[in-house]
């Protein structure tokens, strides 16, 4: 399978083309908080002030789209009622003809008051997830997972804020099942987000900062820790019991730093992520053998594949 991989960093947007490597003019010494696919379209976010849009097929290339005027953006996510920013200090906005409004129905969620960072700084949102039913998932760090039925009109809490979520993903071919990482382990939800199970068996810490689906395969980062200590990549079979086993052939004994949100990704049987010291890695095989892309990037912020 031939896919597009893009990878945001520190000092700019860069694409990978077989064994090329292309940096993306518009957007050099940017730095690239998030990084979004759409169809035809890739969304951004430059320097958490400045979002971007890009459309395949078309001459414009990369062309601002909005400004972000209050809170810095920290991710961004496509749903069926338009794009959604998060952003620190936890909000939420919906891009619209007229730019980005705020999502005033978030602001009203219940537990909102809870919300906390162990650090003492206001929660952000952290990642935002939309399941093929339309159900929208909201990853706060540290808030839990708020869920809304109806387009964003209505809000509600899904998930024990202690689990400590940093990442919340969707399948992307069965609706009703929601994947998280979290300071808790891996979790798990098969009924949309009513209820959660939090995995940990074969992982050699609990701590997880992100999650993929490859097929019938999840992917998670796990560390010893917020600072990155013995960080490493697992996978597993999504369905049965059996634990995770360590990714290994290809990648290094242990990682320098955790493999953070928004840095791994995959659709079908190829998986992709980027490191905090430049390297991408590919696998071809939902995770079993890895191979080095690219190295000496910046330090590597999202990556995606389309």
């Amino acid at each position: 399978m031939t896919l597009r991989i893009r990878v945001g960093t520190g000092g700019g947007l860069w694409e990978l083309d077989g064994d090329q490597v292309f940096h993306v003019e518009p957007l050099t010494g940017k730095s690239l908080t998030a990084l979004a696919v759409d169809g035809p379209r890739t969304w951004a976010i430059a320097d958490g002030r400045r979002l971007w849009e890009y459309v395949d097929s078309t001459v414009d290339g990369w062309t601002e789209r909005a400004a972000i005027e209050e809170s810095s953006a920290t991710c961004l996510a496509p749903t069926a009622g338009g794009l959604l920013v998060g952003t620190e200090h936890a909000h939420l906005l919906r891009l619209t003809n007229a730019g980005l409004a705020p999502v005033e129905s978030f602001e009203r969620i219940e537990g909102r008051a809870a919300w906390y960072t162990p650090w003492g700084d206001p929660a952000d949102v952290r990642s935002i997830a939309a399941a093929l039913d339309g159900t929208i998932y909201v990853n706060v760090h540290v808030g839990g997972v708020a869920r809304s039925r109806d387009g964003g009109r209505s809000w509600a809490p899904t998930v024990d804020i202690e689990s400590d979520v940093h990442q919340i993903l969707t399948h992307p071919t069965r609706a009703e099942v929601v994947l998280a990482a979290a300071a808790a382990g891996f979790g798990l939800s098969r009924d949309g987000g009513d209820t959660w199970q939090f995995i940990t068996a074969g992982l050699h810490a609990h701590y997880l900062r992100a999650v993929a689906v490859a097929g019938e395969t999840v992917l998670v980062s796990a560390s010893t820790g917020p600072g990155g200590r013995r960080a490493a990549l697992y996978r597993k079979r999504l369905d049965g019991d059996a634990p995770f086993e360590r990714c290994r052939e290809g990648l290094p004994t242990w990682l320098g730093d955790n493999v953070d949100t928004a840095r791994l990704a995959a659709i079908d049987s190829v998986v992709v992520f980027g490191t905090e010291d430049g390297r991408v890695f590919r696998s071809l095989d939902g995770g079993e053998r890895w191979q080095l892309l690219v190295k000496g990037l910046p330090p590597v912020t999202c990556v995606t594949l389309c």
